[in-house]
């Protein structure tokens, strides 16, 4: 019985590294989605705006955080409205993997 002190501690410590990974893998996910409902959200409102007569691109990027400046690429084509959005992530290769596209068009009159 006496061997058995402490046990639960060398237990804690090996298991601790594969929590904290599963605890990144989950919020790696989390902010995908998250990137993929903003990406929805920015190519809605670049194809409102060119329904409205305003530039797509503009009203599209406009529709993001400030984070997104530098992870988003937007697009247009007739009435179509392209966003694709890199997720916030520690890793710049992960984030490429990750990215989310969207987009909504406008029926031409």
């Amino acid at each position: 019985m006496g061997r058995e002190i402490g046990q639960a501690s060398v237990e804690l410590v090996a298991a601790l590294p594969a929590l904290l990974l599963a605890g990144l893998v989950a919020l790696q996910l989390l902010a995908a989605g998250y990137a993929l409902t903003l990406a929805d959200g920015a190519a809605e409102a670049g194809a409102l705006a060119l329904a409205s007569g305003r530039p797509g691109e503009r009203a599209a990027r406009q529709a993001l955080p400030g984070w997104a400046e530098e992870d988003v690429g937007v697009s247009v084509r007739g009435g179509r409205v392209t966003v694709t959005l890199r997720p916030p992530s520690p890793l710049r290769a992960l984030a490429e993997r990750l990215a989310v596209t969207s987009s909504a068009a406008v029926r031409a009159r």
